[in-house]
């Protein structure tokens, strides 16, 4: 609550923080619900998370900018602040490492090996869907784009029933 207090009333005007912020929020979520069931968290899933957050976080972000133009910091007045392009490289950047820390991740985890493609595809469809000048929130993304939505689905039965499943 301190945190989101704290981000509220000055991390959400910093450029750059405010990104990192969000993302380690998730962290945050990660690191207690490993601590609540006593399931320790990899440093690869940690990075995973904190890297896929960011990415969702500058998406979100870069829709907005895009989205309002130059009206975008009446809505938000960080976005004031970013360079034309900052933000898209940002989400590149981001989507790739996701990918590399995903996949060292699903190495140690040989029965979700085939996630690693689907991972791929929502990253670049995500970012299809940010470019495309269409809704950069995340949740509204995964519910209402179908592609996304199924690839979602689709990840979800092959890691429940990887890690899951019979052996």
């Amino acid at each position: 609550m301190v945190c989101a207090l704290a981000y509220s009333l000055f991390g959400k005007n910093i450029p750059v923080a405010e990104l990192f912020i969000l993302a380690l929020f998730f962290n945050i979520r990660l690191e207690a619900g490993g601590r609540a069931f006593d399931i320790p968290i990899s440093q690869w899933l940690f990075l995973s998370v904190f890297l896929l957050a960011l990415f969702f976080a500058a998406g979100k972000r870069y829709s907005e900018a895009k989205r309002l133009g130059e009206r975008s910091h009446d809505h938000r007045t960080v976005l004031a602040s970013y360079p034309t392009g900052f933000l898209e490289g940002v989400l590149l950047v981001s989507a790739a490492a996701v990918l590399v820390t995903y996949s060292m991740y699903v190495v140690n985890h040989r029965t979700i090996l085939y996630s690693i493609p689907l991972c791929a595809y929502g990253l670049i469809r995500y970012y299809f869907i940010v470019k495309s000048g269409r809704e950069g929130d995340p949740t509204s993304s995964l519910l209402f784009d179908l592609q996304l939505f199924f690839v979602s689905l689709t990840w979800v039965l092959i890691v429940g029933f990887g890690i899951y499943g019979v052996k």
